[in-house]
């Protein structure tokens, strides 16, 4: 079956097999979120992204691959609850935007724009996009092969930015989102949000200045 990205409260994963990474999508938690456990075809090696609830479906899905880190888009709780337990499980690092480390439960090593995340002999480049946390991350992959993927938390979903506060916020926010996603990226790259569906940029695209009038 191919992949579609809907995922259900204690359902199974969604499973995309691409060349060179597999990504299987689970929802947990009630908050229905989102967590990507991504493995390298060729080295096995596996990263999470959002050790989000539900520590024992997690580890499930990790199985006996071993975990080399887990990346926590932002310091929400809602994002991290299975974070301590995963990492004491599995011994992975954990890896998390320097501006929001002082929210997770444990420590954690820091992320900036343009750093890579290793997954095996596949990478992820980290997109600083402030807004909705001071440091929230997209991940960024990109093959000839498998095309352009990203991995957005709570930044944004289909229909629009993240959630924000104030107008200060939502400038931030959909500042990044066309200076780093948007102007960059091709219609064609899938993204995968913190929680509900997935969706492409080139589906998204004609309603960004529609986004940027409304204000949320």
């Amino acid at each position: 079956m191919s992949y579609t990205g809907n995922v259900a409260a204690d359902g199974p994963p969604d499973v995309r097999e691409l060349r060179g990474l597999t990504v299987s999508k689970l929802s947990v938690g009630p908050m229905d979120n989102n967590a990507y456990l991504l493995r390298c075809t060729a080295t096995g090696e596996q990263v999470l992204i959002d050790a989000a609830n539900e520590a024992p479906r997690l580890l499930e899905l990790v199985g006996e691959g071993g975990l080399a880190a887990v990346v926590t888009t932002h310091r929400h709780m809602d994002h991290w609850v299975a974070l301590e337990e995963v990492v004491a499980s599995t011994g992975a690092r954990s890896l998390v935007h320097d501006a929001d480390a002082d929210g997770l439960p444990i420590d954690s090593e820091p992320l900036a724009e343009g750093d890579r995340v290793r997954v095996g002999d596949r990478e992820l480049e980290v997109i600083h996009i402030v807004g909705h946390t001071p440091g929230s991350v997209a991940l960024l992959y990109r093959d000839e092969v498998d095309g352009t993927h990203l991995f957005t938390g709570d930044s944004l979903f289909p229909g629009g930015p993240g959630r924000t506060t104030n107008p200060v916020e939502f400038a931030q926010i959909m500042d990044d989102l066309e200076a780093k996603v948007f102007d960059v990226l091709p219609d064609d790259t899938w993204f995968y949000p913190g929680h509900g569906k997935d969706s492409t940029l080139g589906v998204e695209r004609p309603s960004v200045p529609e986004w940027r009038a409304r204000g949320w």
